[in-house]
């Protein structure tokens, strides 16, 4: 974790949070009193971001977190899973913001382990995109790790994905890759995106590195696969999700990506409760 990325982050939601103050907390508690609360688990799921949570309070006041579980362990419903204590306005100042980064990061999490478990006993990776929350890619890619999945792209500088739009640029798949070998560092390998067999067979003639079957049917993945024929590795693309991946997880190809990772979980429900002085 980058935490020069990460505190920025941070301080800028609790500068949207709490910018002119916590007006019904300072109206209640008028000075220091040291008190203690309950992270609880209020649903079953994977846990995310326990550091990031930690790092809330961290920076808004020393606080003590001791925590009974890890980042990427299994929590149930109603699991104590951690105890924090310290000022009770920091306590009440930062949950919100501690638990809405946790809660997003679990829910990440959870989607990405039910995923991984579809492809256990095969040799097809998991990857995220850059369908991310603007300005939280860190935090969400992260949770896609530790719930057993692979970063794709970080940023446009990490990697050459040649996509739809880029080929209507260029004119045609082989131009838009020539351009690339002439400009880009060759260290780096280059990946077409197809919707068609046609586009595939011009994609193989350029040698390129990665083919993504993008929005594919079964059977023409199955053609494509066939044509391939290991001259470049395989990425599936497009409307992936947790039924259409079992289908996809008897396919010869290396990797599975699918945006809804990142745009499309559910927050894991999280709680602070039982505050005691």
């Amino acid at each position: 974790m980058n935490w020069l990325i990460a505190d920025k982050i941070i301080k800028n939601a609790l500068n949207e949070d709490i910018s002119y103050g916590d007006i019904t907390t300072e109206s209640i508690i008028k000075n220091y009193k040291k008190a203690k609360v309950d992270l609880i688990a209020k649903e079953d799921g994977i846990i995310c971001g326990l550091e990031i949570f930690k790092r809330v309070f961290t920076i808004l006041q020393n606080t003590e977190i001791e925590f009974f579980v890890k980042d990427g362990d299994a929590i149930f419903k109603g699991k104590k899973i951690g105890e924090i204590s310290g000022d009770v306005r920091v306590l009440l100042t930062g949950e919100r913001v501690a638990l809405n980064f946790l809660q997003r990061m679990s829910g990440i999490a959870t989607l990405t382990r039910k995923f991984v478990v579809e492809l256990e006993n095969t040799k097809i990776k998991l990857l995220d995109t850059r369908k991310t929350t603007p300005n939280l890619r860190i935090f969400e890619k992260y949770a896609v790790t530790i719930g057993g999945g692979c970063n794709h792209r970080f940023g446009l500088n990490d990697g050459v994905l040649i996509k739809d739009n880029h080929i209507a640029a260029a004119g045609n798949i082989k131009n838009a890759v020539n351009m690339v070998r002439l400009n880009a560092p060759f260290v780096r390998k280059i990946e077409v995106e197809v919707e068609n067999l046609d586009q595939l067979t011009e994609a193989l003639d350029s040698k390129a590195d990665i083919i993504m079957l993008d929005n594919m049917d079964i059977p023409t993945m199955e053609t494509a696969i066939k044509i391939i024929n290991n001259k470049a590795e395989i990425e599936v693309s497009g409307n992936v999700n947790l039924e259409s991946i079992k289908n996809l997880s008897k396919l010869n190809i290396d990797y599975v990506s699918t945006g809804a990772l990142t745009h499309s979980f559910k927050v894991l429900d999280l709680s602070m409760k039982n505050l005691t002085y």
